[in-house]
């Protein structure tokens, strides 16, 4: 069995409203040194899988046709294999 952390965030070209919206909360409570908010997903889960192989395949197809929408946003991810 694997553990998978997976981080997804929009693509940089890609406007963030909810970060910027964050931003902008920030600046109203007197914080005005906060630039450049972007706000993304984690997402942790298990694959039982006989090899990594398996399991990075899995992982990817999770991850691009279901945690990630692959037009805006861009994942990355960490595993270690559970004994």
């Amino acid at each position: 069995m694997f553990k998978v952390q997976v981080i997804i965030k929009r693509r940089p070209s890609i406007l963030d409203p909810q970060g910027k919206a964050v931003e902008k909360g920030a600046f109203n409570m007197g914080l005005t040194n906060i630039k450049d908010t972007r706000i993304g997903k984690f997402v942790e889960f298990a694959v039982e899988a006989v090899n990594k192989e398996e399991a990075v395949k899995e992982i990817e197809e999770y991850c691009h046709k279901l945690l990630s929408n692959p037009i805006m946003e861009d994942y990355e991810y960490t595993m270690e294999e559970v004994l």
